[in-house]
């Protein structure tokens, strides 16, 4: 095993910085295994930089087992009330995997209703921030979605810059970007055995056990499904179809409960459909894309035929990463892999393995060219740079893209 180091997220350090001390709740957000434990003790090493007294602090980690007797928001406040015993003034509030505390929210309400408490709080599963739970604390929270890392992260954990990125791409196609990867030496059979290990984690205890599902192969069959289907369009009636011709019988409306849980936890993004020339949400077929492209290989192996999906994939976290809500884009009856939007600004990007020849660059950036508008539009590929007319739409190395060294 590698020497354990330990490396700053410094862009997500940079993001919660400017709201330390300010009347919100800050929540971390992410599949297990992503860094939200590590990102959360930088957090706490952030404040003792800034003065602030380790005893005014109160840090819970509820995947240890000195915690373990926390069981619901009455256990949590007793706590912390007695953590806090004859402590005036400004105090810190830090836990680890919030959902594992039934009814946090209620104890994390009444202690920001208090006017002194600087709250923080990591969490893998989406209902967390849930309709119910955004109403109670309407206003008083900031989210900081957290992600596998970027291949400008891997590099950096692996000690080099950005100019090694193409170099170090083919490895972060096959391994992916979960951080505790490096600890395992990048050895391609312990890390696989590792992904496929945080895989079963989620399914059984964040889902299978949480939910109480009783049809326990039902659901693996559906999970086999859409991570052997990422990057194309899926419904739920093709599930079931595809089902039903494996002799398993399940509804529509079970489907999508399922595939709801698989969101739940951040092991799956959905993208939805996007009528381009209509300007309208489209409510059928979406695509999905794995939170790290490592878990697809340790549960179905490395499939030449995949590839489009999972340089797809790769795309969509970076964008999500860089802040932008991601379509499916719909151009008659042509398909845009992604519309990009962030504030006020729009890109297009189309992704590909090779533009091979003159059939696929026409397709790549012919669908591009039919978009009616001036927003920027770029089509990334595993090529070496392409060079060609295309009435102003640019291309790039994937590796580059990722790597926010280039468009």
């Amino acid at each position: 095993m590698s020497e354990f180091v330990v490396h700053k997220r410094q862009n997500y350090l940079d993001a919660i910085e400017p709201w330390i001390g300010k009347p919100v709740i800050k929540i971390l957000t992410g599949m297990r295994r992503v860094g939200k434990s590590m990102l959360l003790e930088q957090v706490r090493e952030l404040l003792l930089g800034r003065g602030v007294e380790a005893r005014r602090m109160v840090v819970l980690n509820m995947e240890r087992l000195e915690f373990e007797a926390i069981k619901d928001h009455r256990d949590l406040a007793r706590l912390i009330g007695e953590s806090t015993v004859g402590l005036d003034g400004a105090k810190y509030l830090l836990i680890d995997e919030v959902q594992e505390i039934a009814g946090w929210e209620k104890a994390v309400n009444s202690l920001f209703s208090e006017g002194h408490w600087d709250i923080y709080l990591t969490g893998s599963n989406a209902h967390m921030l849930s309709a119910e739970l955004a109403t109670l604390l309407a206003g008083r929270y900031v989210e900081f979605p957290v992600y596998s890392l970027s291949l400008t992260e891997y590099l950096d954990f692996k000690g080099l810059g950005k100019g090694h990125a193409r170099e170090v791409f083919p490895e972060y196609l096959r391994l992916g970007g979960m951080p505790a990867i490096h600890q395992f030496g990048l050895h391609e059979p312990t890390v696989m055995q590792y992904l496929g290990s945080i895989f079963d984690t989620i399914v059984l205890k964040d889902i299978v056990a949480r939910h109480e599902l009783r049809n326990v192969p039902l659901f693996e069959n559906i999970c086999r499904f859409v991570i052997d289907n990422i990057g194309s369009l899926i419904s739920a009636r093709r599930i079931a179809e595809y089902l039903k011709a494996q002799r398993l019988s399940v509804s529509v409306d079970s489907v999508l409960k399922y595939l709801g849980y698989l969101e739940e936890t951040f092991i799956l993004h959905r993208a939805r459909r996007y009528d381009v020339r209509g300007k309208r949400h489209l409510e059928i077929n979406d695509k999905y894309y794995l939170g790290d492209i490592g878990l697809r290989h340790a549960r179905l192996g490395h499939a030449p035929s995949a590839i489009n999906g999972l340089l797809e994939n790769l795309v969509f976290l970076e964008l999500k990463r860089r802040g932008y809500q991601v379509f499916v884009g719909k151009v008659g009856d042509r398909e845009v892999d992604f519309v990009a939007t962030r504030d006020r600004s729009v890109r297009y990007l189309q992704v590909c393995y090779l533009l091979a020849d003159d059939a696929v660059v026409e397709r790549e950036f012919g669908v591009l060219r039919s978009i009616p508008d001036h927003y920027p539009k770029l089509v990334v590929s595993a090529d070496t740079l392409w060079s060609g007319d295309q009435q102003g739409i640019g291309h790039c190395h994937i590796a580059d893209f990722l790597a926010g060294s280039a468009a």
